[in-house]
Parts: structure tokens; C-alpha cells; sequence
């Protein structure tokens, strides 16, 4: 099963309704694996071998668990971690975890050729922004970044940056399990949008007329990317999730 979503997201939303018994295993492993060959998770508790997916699930429900939350850090902005120092330096190397809700543990994501290997460590709380407040912050930040834009004349060095601020409203639809609100599968697939807007129009500074040019450019650039990943950490939180 193919999806947009990020290892950590998939993981986090599939994960969690297979805990709460909403998905049957099988519907898990293709939904996380996604187009990859295998993932397995090393360093759980009570485990020295490198455990399958299914079963360091089940190994992490027996310790606790009772949701998997996503975390998309970024260089100065530690998004969804509460540490410790290591973590949140794994995470960040990586630009994303999971928190294991229910336990003191979090699980890095390692991706070598087809397969993604998650490390198990210690985990601290962590605070979140609300779904609702990181639906308001991605809809003021679209409309920042595309004002901010069209004063950089974002048509001539980057026109496909221009088509997808040109249509906001169209977005691939997710795939998201039972137990999912549609408001978050709503905002994941916007938080997704948006980081694919800033991965675009930062992929070649070398278009921009002037180190000037591209500094602004940036600046117009990394408060959405902050939103879009506040969205889809938000979406993928079952911490903050609106009551079903």
C-alpha cells in the first residue's frame, strides 16, 4: 500500500488502531510497510534481538502501550519530543519518531536500502500543539507564504510552486485507518501539501536572481514549513485528537 505519509505517520496512525483493536494485523503490516520491503524494531525492553514489526508491537503493548504519536522535528524546533538529550538528537537527525503513549519510550526510524529499522529508546512527554490550533496556524501560514511569494514573482523561478499555491483545495486523499478523525486525515493531507510546497521552492536557491532574493525567499519559506509539520504532528497525535 502506497501512501504520502511519512514511516512515522503511518506508523502512528496505523499503530495506534491496531493497539485499540480497529485494524486486523495484516491491514497494519501493509499499511506501515507501505513500499518497503521489511521494518523491525531493535532495543525494546525485555528483548536483545531485533524484533518484527508485529511483534514489537504487541511486546510494547504488554509494557503499556496505548497510542503511538508522531513527532517531525526540525534544526531549532524539537516538534513533538520532550527528550531526553539522545532522543531528541535521533529524532532530529532523522526529522522524525514516534512517542509510545503509555510507556517512557519512543522509537527512531532507520531506513537502509528497502527496509526501516525503528530504534527503541527512552522517551519523555511531550506537549502538542491542539488539532484545532494547528489547523488555524496552517491556514494563516498558506496565506502568508503565498502572498510572500507572489511578491518574489514565485511564477518565473519556481512556476510549479506557483501552480500548487494556485490550488490549495486540490489534495491527493490519505488512506487512513479506523479510529482516524476525518478532521485529522483532513489536516495531515494539508500539513503534507505545504511541506511539499516548501520542498519545492527551496530546491534550487541557484534560481533565485541574488543572495538576497534567496534569503527572502526562505524567510517566506520556513514559517510554513514550521506549520505544515505542527499539522501533520498534530494529526498524528492521538494525545491531542478532538474526542470521536
Amino acid at each position: 500500500m502506497t501512501s504520502p505519509l511519512p514511516a512515522s505517520a503511518r506508523l502512528a496512525w496505523w499503530g495506534t488502531s491496531w493497539l485499540r483493536g480497529q485494524v486486523v494485523t495484516d491491514l497494519l503490516v501493509d499499511a506501515v510497510l507501505g513500499d518497503d520491503a521489511t521494518h523491525a524494531v531493535a532495543g525494546l525492553p525485555g528483548s536483545d534481538v531485533t524484533e518484527t514489526l508485529v511483534g514489537a508491537l504487541a511486546r510494547l503493548r504488554s509494557l503499556g502501550a496505548t497510542a503511538l504519536g508522531a513527532a517531525f522535528p526540525a534544526e531549532g524546533d524539537p516538534l513533538g519530543l520532550g527528550g531526553p538529550r539522545r532522543f531528541n538528537a535521533d529524532a532530529l537527525e532523522a526529522g522524525e519518531a514516534v512517542v509510545v503513549s503509555g510507556t517512557p519510550l519512543g522509537l527512531v526510524p532507520l531506513r537502509t536500502g528497502a527496509a526501516t529499522v525503528w530504534t527503541c529508546q527512552p522517551a519523555d512527554r511531550r506537549q502538542l500543539p491542539d488539532v484545532g490550533e494547528a489547523d488555524r496556524d496552517l491556514r494563516a501560514g498558506l496565506i502568508a507564504a503565498a502572498e510572500a511569494l507572489a511578491d518574489l514573482d514565485v511564477a518565473r523561478w519556481r512556476p510549479e510552486v506557483a501552480d500548487e499555491l494556485m490550488d490549495l483545495r486540490h489534495r491527493d486523499p490519505l488512506v487512513a485507518p479506523d479510529g482516524v478523525p476525518a478532521r485529522c486525515v483532513e489536516l495531515a493531507a494539508r500539513g503534507l501539501r505545504a511541506m511539499t510546497i516548501v520542498g519545492l521552492a527551496l530546491a534550487d536557491d541557484g534560481g533565485a536572481v541574488s543572495a538576497g532574493e534567496a534569503s527572502a525567499r526562505r524567510a517566506a519559506l520556513v514559517p510554513l514549513d514550521r506549520v505544515g509539520r505542527r499539522a501533520l504532528t498534530a494529526a498524528c497525535s492521538p494525545e491531542v485528537w478532538p474526542p470521536a
